[in-house]
Order: C-alpha cells, then sequence, then structure tokens
C-alpha cells in the first residue's frame, strides 16, 4: 500500500494542512489562479495512495476525517476521482469520528484502468480493499454515478454494510426495475457506447487537456449557463476549486473511465435492487435537470429499507451540500459504532 506505481498525479495536501477556509476572503468565481486552487483545495487530506489487487491491479484511495475513525467508502460521480468530495466534508468527518475513504474506480486517479463486465462487479474490488485495509464494518456513500455502485456494495456484503447513502443517484436504466424518466433512451445507445468509448474518451481527454489552463474562467462561464438550481452551489469558492481539481486531475488519466460508467449504467447491473437488505437513503433535489428525482423515488420503493430526502428548489449538485445531514442519517443507523465523537 502506497508503493510507487505508474504515473501519478502531483502531490496533494497533507494531513498537516488549515481545513479553515476564509470565504470571505477567497477569491470569486473566474479568478482563482492554479497556486490559489492548491491553497484552498485539497483540505485536510490524510494520504492519497494505493492498494495491489489479487489480479495485479492498483485501486487509488484517498482519505480524510478521523484517522482512527469508523469507515465512510465514498463512491465519486461520473466523472470523478480520489479528491472529489464535498468540501465541508473533511471537517464534518473528522467531528464526528469518521474516516471518510474516497475509492477511485478503475481508470481514475491512480486506478488501474480495467472494465467491468456489470457494475456488481465493482464489489469484488472494494471487498478486497476492505480487506486490506482491515475494514470490518463500514457504511457506504455514493454522488450521482457513484450510487449504482453504492447499491452494488451493499447488495454484496450486507454482513458487513451497516448503512447506505445515494446522492442524486441514476438508478436503472433497462430491465425490470428500469426507474422512470429520458433515461430510459441510454440503453438505446449502449452498443455505440461500447464500441467508441476508447477513441471517445481520447477525443474528451484531448479537449480537456487544451482547456486545463482555462479552467477556472471556463468554470465561470458554466455556472452562468447552469441551472438556476445548482447555481448556488457552485458560487462556494471551495466548491469550484474542488471541481476544477478533479476535472483537471481526471485529464491526466483520461476520460475513458466515466463512458465506460454509462455504457455499464446501460446494461443490466447484475443484482436486484429487492435484494439489497442494507438500509439506504437517498437524497435527492427535487429541481435535478441530469437525474430525475424520479429515480431516487423509484429505487427507495424497490430496496427493502428504502428512504428518501427530498430537498426542495435543489438540483442535481445538491448532493455536495448534505453531508451533515448524510453523517447525522448515518449516525442514527449506527449506534454502537466506536468512534462516535
Amino acid at each position: 500500500m502506497g508503493t510507487e506505481g505508474g504515473e501519478r498525479p502531483a502531490a496533494v495536501t497533507g494531513p498537516d494542512a488549515d481545513p479553515a477556509v476564509d470565504r470571505e476572503a477567497a477569491p470569486g468565481a473566474g479568478e482563482l489562479d492554479d497556486g490559489e486552487l492548491e491553497a484552498i483545495w485539497p483540505q485536510s487530506l490524510l494520504r492519497h495512495e494505493l492498494v495491489e489487487l489479487d489480479d495485479g491491479r492498483s485501486l487509488g484511495f484517498g482519505e480524510w476525517g478521523a484517522d482512527d475513525g469508523d469507515p465512510l467508502l465514498w463512491f465519486h460521480g461520473t466523472p470523478g476521482a480520489g479528491l472529489q468530495v464535498p468540501p465541508n466534508a473533511p471537517r464534518a468527518a473528522a467531528a464526528r469520528g469518521y474516516r471518510l475513504i474516497v475509492v477511485e474506480r478503475p481508470g481514475t486517479g491512480w486506478s488501474t484502468p480495467h472494465r467491468y463486465g456489470r457494475v456488481r462487479d465493482f464489489a469484488d474490488d472494494v471487498a478486497q480493499l476492505a480487506d486490506l485495509l482491515e475494514l470490518d464494518r463500514f457504511a457506504v456513500a455514493g454522488l450521482s454515478g457513484g450510487g449504482p455502485y453504492t447499491l452494488a456494495v451493499a447488495h454484496e456484503m450486507p454482513d458487513r454494510v451497516v448503512t447506505g447513502a445515494v446522492l442524486g443517484g441514476i438508478g436503472p436504466t433497462t430491465g425490470p426495475e428500469q426507474a422512470p424518466g429520458y433515461t430510459r433512451i441510454l440503453p438505446l445507445w449502449e452498443p455505440l457506447l461500447r464500441r467508441i468509448r476508447d477513441p471517445l474518451g481520447g477525443v474528451v481527454t484531448s479537449l480537456v487537456q487544451r482547456a486545463s489552463p482555462y479552467a477556472a474562467p471556463g468554470f465561470g462561464l458554466y455556472k452562468r449557463v447552469a441551472p438556476q438550481s445548482d447555481r448556488a452551489v457552485f458560487d462556494d469558492p471551495e466548491m469550484e476549486a474542488m471541481f476544477i481539481h478533479d476535472v483537471v486531475t481526471a485529464a491526466t488519466r483520461g476520460f475513458g473511465a466515466p463512458i465506460h460508467d454509462l455504457a455499464l449504467f446501460a446494461q443490466p447491473w447484475g443484482f436486484s435492487l429487492r435484494d439489497v437488505s442494507v438500509p439506504i437513503t437517498f437524497w435527492h433535489g427535487d429541481a435535478d435537470s441530469i437525474v430525475p428525482l424520479s429515480h431516487s423515488e423509484h429505487q427507495a420503493a424497490l430496496v427493502q429499507d428504502g428512504t428518501v430526502v427530498v430537498k426542495p428548489g435543489a438540483g442535481h449538485f445538491a448532493g455536495f451540500t448534505v453531508i451533515d445531514e448524510v453523517l447525522d442519517t448515518v449516525d442514527l443507523r449506527w449506534p454502537d459504532r466506536a468512534g462516535r465523537a
């Protein structure tokens, strides 16, 4: 664990970094240069390392919060990588005695590129990671494209996963448990996605790499055209720095992985939501224009112990603002955890 292997991103902030950020004094949208981005994000990162899996692949992970706390495995969105967490998550996790571990899916961050046959297969990698990190019991949470993987891990490891949280997560797009909404067209594109995912990933990667020097003003432009329901989220300078850092870092490994995510979401996941016995809470904004609220409502009705928390007026990125609620809910579901603050 933590050994050198392959090309890694530049060094990131260590555990001695000051987690406090003066929001009033922080630069506004479109005014952040590279040095200021480094100063704002990532904050209080304990480690960014990798483990070696049984088949020789590496799986990267980032870690925040309480070093000896109770583990919460976080599965990033699509696209995303191991430093994509809500900016206030490190502080919130540390205050409550949680060890926040962000798992990088294959082809993102430091994880070796790999194609799963179905969403369910991700759980095998997570089980190995949990064993190598000596995690007995843990909670899981996933945002957007991380939602299906969260449910897969809960399905495969009900004896180890205490509870789960899905934040604006996409639901099944095909099969008998297909969620309602426009995403039902995704399976029609799946054969094409499978054929073009490598060249398309190369094209997207090249475009993002060329645009990286203009990331900050580009983010400012996106804010102006983004749905009104998401603009308040993007006004946070820490949020801006996190998003820019995540996209620029992801570009160093390429965008084949998120395209493969889409191809997997267009196929059966390999398990039934009705067989998920772990308590799952779904958070979703009712103004989400990317993943409809109906997806969370549909999935919560299928899992054996599902609850929906609707955020009025909130958009797709509401999941980055509810970490305190998520951790408080995990607390309620995990009353005997050792690290309770």
